[in-house]
């Protein structure tokens, strides 16, 4: 399973507008792709719910780790890590 480490520079952190244009992103792929904050040791949700990437409290400087499985997973993750890493489009 290949899976990626980013760490979140947003000031928001992964909540309100990063939350949804990260699961917005998670969801434009058909494999099964986990988030989980790494920073707190929380164990991995479904990157594909809003409600679930809300509930891991990541905050700005925290660490996630992003696991993708199926069809187009390193192409998801690819994504996903220039979603993160240009701040969420801002």
């Amino acid at each position: 399973m290949p899976a990626i480490s980013l760490t979140v520079s947003h000031a928001a952190g992964l909540h309100a507008r990063p939350a949804a244009e990260f699961v917005k992103k998670a969801a434009s792929f058909p494999c099964q792709i986990t988030v989980r904050n790494v920073t707190d040791d929380k164990p991995p949700v479904n990157a594909k719910s809003i409600l679930s990437v809300l509930t891991l409290g990541v905050n700005q400087g925290y660490e996630i780790e992003v696991v993708a499985e199926g069809e187009n997973a390193e192409q998801a993750l690819t994504a996903i890590a220039d979603l993160v890493n240009s701040n969420f489009g801002e």
